[in-house]
């Protein structure tokens, strides 16, 4: 076996291809929101869920194959990494049949959103009164697809290398 396939059965670059594109993905949305000024809707946040759940996995998956932990324990991590994904997957192609109205979304998305008060007094006042957007409007859409579309096509590429890295692992 060659150094260059040994590097690649340990499971290192599936690893840090899953983590890093995890983290980049959910890094990019929370700079749309807290940079770019898009407020989520509920289902936006939804979608978060998986990464959220997963990053520490894809941190203990990079950390299995450099303690040189038993091959099962990075398949195992990889496998589940790859199942989140394809979930995170399957709440975006949900979220983008409600942006094009395919279906209807869920009764917690609002209809509005409005912004935070700036009076101090108020601010208690407008936890009740303030809600997120609606989850059937995009906030943006590039090259037809809005951020629930380009989810859908992150969690896939996400899960493949999850996946792959899972079926491929042995030492």
């Amino acid at each position: 076996m060659s150094d260059t396939s040994s590097q690649t059965s340990t499971g290192l670059f599936p690893s840090l291809a899953a983590t890093f594109g995890m983290a980049g993905t959910v890094g990019g949305a929370l700079a749309f929101e807290h940079l770019g000024g898009y407020i989520p809707c509920a289902l936006c946040l939804l979608q978060r869920d998986p990464y959220y759940y997963s990053l520490p996995l894809g941190i203990l998956a990079v950390l299995s194959v450099v303690l040189k932990l038993p091959a099962w324990t990075t398949r195992v991590l990889l496998l589940v990494i790859g199942i989140a994904m394809l979930i995170g997957a399957g709440i975006g192609v949900y979220h983008a049949g409600v942006e094009w109205h395919f279906w209807e979304g869920p009764a917690t998305c609002a209809t509005s959103a409005q912004g935070v008060s700036s009076n101090v007094g108020d601010l208690l006042g407008d936890l009740d009164s303030k809600h997120g957007p609606s989850c059937t409007d995009a906030a943006l859409r590039v090259l037809g697809l809005s951020f629930a579309g380009w989810n859908v096509i992150a969690s896939l590429i996400l899960a493949a290398i999850a996946l792959r890295g899972a079926a491929k692992v042995r030492r």
